[in-house]
């Protein structure tokens, strides 16, 4: 099952090897009116191997039997109507571009090492393969999305899995706990950059360039490419209030200064073509005061004292002084946004964290640390080594969860293989007579 999964995490994933151009250099299969190349298969072949670190390999046929599944299930998506938005498609092509760019540096690079004519070119190949992604997960979702599992299915599932010595090995883990001290700016510097903001308004106005106020202004990072302007819909991935205050302005219309969490902004629509909406924004974050630091500082490390010397619990202390919502009311665990329990594989961590706590035994806390989040958010932390579980072999009681996980998956699985087998047999299928003898677990030979 770990190996399917590698490989099913291959094939719905996108990565920089994905978008190259493959020339046609022998269509390996048909599925439908979906080809596979056999350049296909070695691609992702070689992307298994390197994900799972050599770990993982997988023959031809292995991996042809894959890739067919999941153009079974894309053509079926389109046959059973499957409904996709281009708003969403056209968001994430440009998140896959933005990507690109700042990898490489610029869009010219991209286009170069890839083989692309142009942006346009590469938009459209982009476009292609995300909604064939789409496609593949609404078809997923939509056959697999009353599928559960019962204790006793768990119970059953682990009891196999002993019988023939197959029990999964967990790496180690660790539950986190914080206290957040968020550091605001000094009211003084807030009407400072809201003045500043009202004067670039108010030139503007007078007209002077948006996009040159934004170039010589804005804190945000992709001002130099873009010069403010992003193209919206109701659906982009943008934070709530950008997208409120951006669809309440008329065309040429410019806000008064708004705040989000990314800092201070004013935005001035361009054009407005039916849902879509061409904006400008300036952003400007305001600076934070070093005494409010260093106040934060020092109050976490009389909070983290007073833990010591047993004055008060960590848990008392989340209650009293933590400012972070998120984990505020679970005494300050951190929820592991993959898996969305407390528990965090050491191999798998975020790299930044795993440097401040890896050295922590159970109960041990970091000194008070600064941190800024991707909306600029400054604050300083402690985190507790709440709890840390060595590498071990899967156990019912204490890896209930996880075992349940797997179960799931793995009737998922055995549903969607039931589904394509039936639908394999009133689907076109053409397979390379140089792949007529693998041995596939589905029935695409139709024999």
């Amino acid at each position: 099952m770990k190996n399917k999964l590698i490989i099913l995490f291959v094939l719905l994933s996108i990565s920089i090897n994905a978008q190259q151009k493959i020339k046609i250099d022998g269509v390996a299969a048909v599925v439908g009116k979906n080809v596979v190349l056999s350049s296909d298969i070695e691609k992702f072949k070689q992307e298994v191997a390197q994900r799972s670190g050599g770990k993982v390999t997988i023959s031809d046929c292995e991996m042809l039997d894959e890739i067919m599944t999941q153009k079974l299930l894309a053509h079926h998506a389109v046959i059973d109507s499957m409904k996709i938005s281009d708003a969403d498609i056209k968001s994430k092509v440009d998140s896959d571009i933005a990507y690109f760019k700042q990898q490489l540096g610029s869009i010219e690079k991209v286009i170069e090492m890839y083989g692309f004519n142009d942006e346009e070119d590469l938009q459209k190949e982009l476009t292609l393969i995300q909604t064939e992604q789409s496609l593949i997960r609404k078809e997923q979702e939509h056959l697999t999305e009353s599928i559960d599992v019962t204790p006793e299915e768990v119970r059953t599932y682990f009891k196999s899995l002993k019988e023939k010595n197959e029990l999964p090995e967990f790496g180690a883990e660790i539950e986190l706990a914080q206290i957040v001290l968020y550091i605001e700016p000094t009211t003084a510097e807030t009407n400072r950059v809201i003045e500043k903001l009202n004067s670039i308004k108010k030139e503007v106005e007078g007209g002077s360039s948006f996009r040159m106020k934004a170039i010589l202004n804005s804190d945000d990072p992709a001002v130099a490419q873009n010069g403010g302007k992003y193209t919206l819909t109701r659906e982009s991935p943008f934070i709530k209030e950008f997208k409120e205050v951006a669809f309440s302005l008329d065309e040429k219309e410019i806000s008064d200064p708004f705040k989000t969490l990314y800092g201070f902004h004013i935005i001035q629509v361009e054009k407005i073509s039916g849902q879509e909406i061409d904006v400008r924004h300036i952003l400007i974050q305001p600076q934070i005061d070093d005494a409010e630091l260093n106040k934060a500082k020092k109050l976490l490390s009389e909070i983290k004292a007073k833990i010591a010397s047993g004055e008060m619990t960590f848990e008392e202390a989340v209650k009293k002084h933590s400012q972070d919502d998120a984990t505020k009311n679970n005494n300050g665990l951190i929820i592991n946004p993959s898996t969305n329990d407390t528990s965090f594989d050491l191999t798998r961590m975020d790299p930044a964290l795993y440097a401040r706590v890896n050295q922590l035994n159970k109960n041990d806390i970091t000194d008070p640390f600064f941190e800024e989040n991707p909306g600029a958010e400054k604050m300083y932390k402690i985190i507790l080594m709440k709890n840390k579980i060595p590498a071990h072999t899967a156990d019912f009681s204490k890896d209930y969860v996880k075992i349940q996980r797997l179960t799931l998956q793995r009737k998922k699985e055995e549903a969607l293989d039931k589904w394509a087998n039936n639908k394999i047999k009133d689907t076109y299928i053409k397979i390379n007579d140089a792949f007529k003898d693998c041995k596939f677990d589905k029935n695409w030979n139709k024999k």
